[in-house]
């Protein structure tokens, strides 16, 4: 063995001695993604962080048709009898610091999320949890109280390190400004409000990530991730239609024009008084919208006119009222609801002005316009609606909010939790006997027939009484630098266009 190694260092010597090249190292990859801020990466917590899946792995994960899939667990089964779940784990498994992955952070990371001290907008997707169990170092058991269908979707939620986390405050540990997690990336550096910076994973348990780093550039502005993608400063952005489009044909780009499930609509606010006095008028706000128009102006036809939420979904019920453009039919709501116009053309009951404001978050364009069209329309029947931009949202206080949502997974994901009484991201204060009822029905079987029936009822009950006045449905526009290679483009992405990193580790570009 000794001969050997001199021989190749010999022959090495005499190489670079006669001139030829050596191997040079690879030239790092870095992929430079046009991001929204983040004050914290928490996703027991928050759902919507794009980045999350970079840093963390659930037990279990999502293909490319949104199926469930291995992640941390690798193989798994249900007893009908006890109604449990056991999850076998993956060995190899290790935290960026190098300690070991176990069921024991499994178990704490969900019992975290149950906590209702936390205020974790997640906790609706585990409260039919009643024990878990940790078997062994690689094996833990979840019992439900009653069955779940959507359970293994929600399995995907990140596993988070007991070690580093015990005692903490979910809501405020430094932790989530330094977080530490399983994935194919790890943080490497966070400049606040500027950029955050990941490196590959060497010693990801899967295959490990081609791109070297990946950049979470803040440009929270469409208008500004537009000008930073023509200038060559981002790889990757989700932009708005109009924007996505002037860089389709241009020999340097790739656009991704991908479906969603991710809906817009105007959100009522039912802790706010006025609904309490007005609720009757919501009907007549509904179709006095012109969908296909706010489509067509805002989005370039980029999505579909909604009429519910689970448009996208298997368990979709078209049969249901849809409030279609009808302004006519509007006014006669209002009018058989006792309101009469002023001398201005408004619309007026118990001498107060019928109309109210819509909050939009700042930064987000195409809800701004969105909006601005749908309050326009509104006037245009004679109901006072206005439009602000608030510094801070004030979910309880508001009259409206130009509220998104949508999952593409199983259909109990932003329903349940979205409209059913006091769960966790029902953010409108709604409340319907009906729709709880169906919704918790349509959770406990995993009989289609059964689950058909009642999503269906759940649509019905919904479309009588709204909760929001459903707008579009938006297609998500990525635009890529022709460098990058590996997005899946038939996708179905979810809300905020969230999805696209799902194949992350297997995407290529050059340096």
């Amino acid at each position: 063995m000794h001969k050997k190694l001199t021989a190749l260092a010999l022959a090495a010597a005499l190489t670079l001695g006669m001139g030829l090249p050596a191997l040079a190292a690879p030239e790092e990859t870095t992929l430079v993604y046009a991001s929204g801020d983040y004050t914290r990466i928490d996703p027991a917590m928050d759902e919507h962080g794009e980045i999350n899946i970079l840093l963390f792995n659930g037990l279990t994960a999502h293909d490319g048709d949104n199926n469930v899939v291995p992640g941390l667990a690798k193989s798994w089964e249900f007893d009908e009898e006890t109604c449990s779940y056991t999850f076998h784990m993956a060995e190899n498994a290790r935290w960026h610091d190098g300690q070991p992955v176990t069921a024991g952070d499994v178990k704490f990371t969900i019992e975290a999320i149950m906590d209702p001290a936390n205020l974790s907008e997640n906790a609706p997707n585990f409260e039919d949890v009643t024990a878990i169990d940790v078997l062994d170092e690689h094996t833990v058991r979840f019992t439900l109280a009653a069955p779940n269908a959507a359970f293994l979707d929600y399995m995907t939620m990140a596993v988070l390190p007991e070690h580093l986390l015990a005692g903490e405050d979910f809501q405020t540990s430094d932790f989530f400004r330094a977080p530490v997690g399983t994935g194919p990336y790890k943080l490497e550096s966070w400049d606040p409000g500027q950029a955050i910076t990941l490196v590959k994973n060497e010693d990801y348990f899967k295959t490990p990530a081609k791109i070297d780093r990946i950049i979470f550039k803040i440009v929270p502005d469409d208008a500004a991730r537009t000008l930073q993608m023509r200038s060559g400063e981002l790889d990757l952005a989700l932009l708005p239609p109009r924007d996505a489009e002037s860089f389709a044909g241009q020999s340097d780009y790739a656009v991704y024009n991908m479906k969603t499930a991710d809906y817009r609509g105007i959100l009522f606010n039912f802790w706010n008084e006025y609904w309490t006095e007005n609720r009757d008028i919501i009907p007549a706000v509904c179709c006095a919208l012109d969908r296909q128009a706010i489509l067509d102006s805002v989005l370039l036809g980029h999505g579909d006119v909604a009429y519910g939420p689970l448009q996208r979904n298997v368990y979709d019920c078209p049969d249901v009222e849809r409030y279609d453009y009808d302004p006519d039919r509007a006014r006669s709501i209002l009018e058989a609801a006792g309101a009469t116009p002023d001398e201005e053309g408004f619309y007026c009951r118990d001498g107060a002005r019928l109309g109210f404001t819509i909050d939009v978050a700042a930064g987000d364009q195409v809800r701004l316009d969105m909006a601005r069209a749908a309050a326009q329309q509104l006037r245009q029947v004679g109901l006072d609606v206005t439009v602000e931009i608030p510094a801070v949202v004030d979910w309880g206080g508001q009259m409206a909010y130009l509220i998104g949502w949508g999952s593409p997974f199983d259909a109990d994901d932003h329903t349940y939790k979205v409209f059913g009484t006091d769960k966790g991201a029902n953010y409108s204060g709604y409340s319907n006997a009906d729709v709880d009822k169906y919704l918790t029905l349509a959770r406990q079987s995993d009989d289609p027939v059964v689950r058909a029936e009642a999503y269906a009822s759940f649509q019905k009950a919904l479309a009588d009484d709204p909760a929001y006045a459903f707008l579009c449905y938006v297609d998500a526009d990525y635009v890529a630098k022709d460098t990058l290679r590996g997005i899946d483009p038939h996708t179905v992405m979810g809300h905020h266009g969230v999805g696209i990193f799902w194949n992350v580790t297997q995407w290529e570009m050059d340096p």
